[in-house]
């Protein structure tokens, strides 16, 4: 059994998280800097995968607070198929409210403002794969 991989995917910044290879606890990974262009979320998850015996991918998905899908999550499904010729699972993951509560664990932190934007998809990232943890132990 391998890793897995955690993606909180934006039009700017992406975050990376992954697990313990107990597959128990989330770690933050990174938080990259996209701009747009998607080939940079392939290069690096094939990179973590390759270095990591990585076999699934959470990514979450942004559905609407009434639980339909959003502008954003056509977005997500685009990266999915980018993703799809690494042959690994890949998991949608329902990411309603972790950037909410990144930002709180961030306040709670003392972090600053000019700070968050540093960390919040990352710590998105470990909140959606941590989810994913817990509901897989069950």
């Amino acid at each position: 059994m391998g890793r897995i991989l955690s993606i909180d995917y934006g039009e700017v910044r992406v975050g990376l998280a992954m697990s313990d290879i107990t597959n128990t606890i989330a770690t933050g990974l990174d938080t990259l800097i996209i701009n747009g262009d998607k080939s940079k979320i392939f290069s690096k998850v094939q990179e973590l995968i390759n270095n990591n015996d990585i076999d699934k991918i959470v990514i979450g998905y942004p559905k609407n607070m009434n639980g339909t899908l959003s502008k954003k999550t056509e977005e997500v499904d685009n990266v999915i198929k980018m993703l799809k010729p690494l042959n690994v699972e890949i998991i949608k993951w329902d990411e309603r409210l972790t950037t909410v509560s990144a930002y709180a664990t961030m306040k709670d932190l003392g972090i600053k403002q000019k700070q968050k934007n540093k960390y919040a998809d990352k710590l998105a990232a470990t909140s959606i794969l941590q989810d994913y943890l817990k509901y897989s132990c069950m």
